[in-house]
């Protein structure tokens, strides 16, 4: 895992990854946190959000996304589902959801850059130790990067 700061979104459109990814609920909402952002800046991936059953608790482990076009090159932004719900207090990043979406997304996008905020450790509750060794071991061997956020 490479660790970087900045702007996941911004450094996305610059064209320092293929693929982004954050982590969702199941509730298709993308009202908080980066992915209030992606939902801003990346319509599409609400839109694919969007096309996924509201409250489907079958999602976690899954991801739904969508394909971005930037002139010459593609941004795929992958909605991981990590997540069943968004309220209330304490963890509500669901560790094994992270792992299975993470072993997806591996097999969807091997050979690409993939680049990821500290999904499942801000609003969802979740310890970013954990977390961090999960997407470790999903994804060894890949071009991986945390960009943890500075704005």
């Amino acid at each position: 895992m490479k660790i970087i700061q900045g702007d996941l979104i911004k450094l996305a459109l610059e064209g320092k990854f293929d693929v982004i990814v954050h982590g969702c609920n199941c509730f298709c909402t993308m009202g908080a946190g980066i992915a209030k952002g992606i939902k801003a800046v990346f319509p599409d991936a609400y839109y694919a959000d969007l096309a996924t059953e509201k409250g489907d608790r079958s999602k976690l482990g899954t991801f739904s996304s969508a394909q971005i076009n930037q002139g010459d090159r593609v941004i795929t932004v992958v909605n991981a589902y990590t997540q069943f719900h968004w309220r209330g207090q304490g963890k509500k990043v669901d560790y094994q959801a992270l792992r299975l979406a993470f072993r997806a997304i591996k097999e969807s996008f091997s050979g690409l850059r993939i680049g990821y905020p500290a999904i499942g450790a801000g609003l969802a509750g979740g310890d970013w130790a954990i977390i961090e060794g999960i997407i470790e071991e999903e994804l060894l061997g890949e071009d991986h990067t945390f960009v943890e956020f500075t704005g």
